[in-house]
């Protein structure tokens, strides 16, 4: 499976969004977009109307994160943006209600995947693999960009794929969010994960296309 590369727009210019769209459309795979709602986490980021207009003019697929309570009240309308292909939210958020929420979201013809912060036992979301298209393992603590990649996070990614693989769901890919750059991109990668989100990494580099480059390399 190849690397893909999804740089999180949080860490763009909010100014000139159009030139961050224009560096994923040219040179990455996915626009992942982090939908935060100030209680699940301690910040306020983007809703609908960003969503929108950044799928108004995306050449490549976008991948909401919602970290919110209650992600289930808001999958339909997320799903319905013309561009979302991919929908993932946090089984600490969710818990019981983790299967329920991946069936909604594939109804709508989205991926649905799990996301889990790093204080979360990993084995907490076995019981739904099966349901799941993707796995997002957050390698920082979810709600602010430009956080350090926490080293535990490889043994996680290592474990999740091992997990994957052993009930035959190896085309499931995992997806990592949190420090990802080109120093530890390798190591990510060998750990397991086919998709890495880069945010500060990407968009804070003086050449963003060789920053994303140097992550797949």
């Amino acid at each position: 499976m190849n690397t893909l590369v999804a740089p999180s727009l949080l860490a763009a210019d909010f100014l000139r969004l159009d030139k961050a769209v224009d560096i994923v459309n040219s040179s990455a795979d996915i626009f992942h977009m982090d939908v935060m709602d100030g209680t699940f986490v301690p910040n306020l980021s983007f809703g609908f109307p960003v969503v929108e207009a950044v799928a108004a003019k995306a050449c490549k697929p976008l991948d909401v994160h919602l970290m919110i309570v209650n992600p289930q009240n808001y999958v339909e309308r997320f799903a319905k943006v013309p561009g979302v292909e991919m929908i993932s939210f946090h089984y600490e958020a969710s818990k019981e209600r983790t299967g329920e929420i991946l069936d909604l979201i594939r109804s709508f013809g989205c991926k649905a995947g799990i996301a889990i912060n790093p204080d979360c036992p990993v084995e907490s979301i076995f019981p739904y693999l099966e349901k799941a298209d993707f796995i997002l393992i957050m390698s920082v603590f979810a709600g602010f960009g430009g956080q350090k990649f926490i080293p535990e996070s490889l043994r996680r990614i290592a474990q999740v794929r091992q997990q994957l693989d052993s009930i035959g769901l190896k085309n499931i890919p995992i997806e990592v969010d949190g420090g990802v750059g080109p120093g530890n991109a390798a190591d990510i990668r060998k750990a397991g994960a086919q998709i890495l989100v880069a945010g500060s990494s990407v968009f804070r580099a003086s050449d963003p296309a060789s920053a994303v480059a140097a992550l797949r390399a």
